[in-house]
């Protein structure tokens, strides 16, 4: 029996905790209810854009969207640090 593929492993989440659970990627519940769609259209769109060949690349793409999602959020007149985004870099 063969390993499953990154990408059955992502097809196969049905929903987004899954998907954060999996890549070990702490998140606030009360975000991901509110911007449950917004995480996962970008997280697909990464996906789509650069097909993922391991369990990292696949991480990456969550944790982009993730960060985006959140940066987005700010308000776009101020420079400010990204704020309660558990994933960013940015730091």
């Amino acid at each position: 029996m063969s390993k499953p593929t990154i990408s059955e492993i992502i097809d196969s989440f049905t929903s987004i905790e899954q998907a954060l659970d999996f890549f070990e990627i702490d998140y606030d519940n009360q975000f991901i209810q509110e911007y449950r769609l917004e995480l996962v259209k970008r997280f697909n769109g990464y996906l789509i854009l650069e097909k993922p060949d391991d369990w990292f690349c696949a991480r990456k793409a969550l944790k982009n969207a993730y960060c985006r999602v959140q940066r987005s959020r700010l308000t776009q007149k101020t420079r400010q640090a990204c704020r309660g985004c558990t994933t960013c870099q940015r730091r």
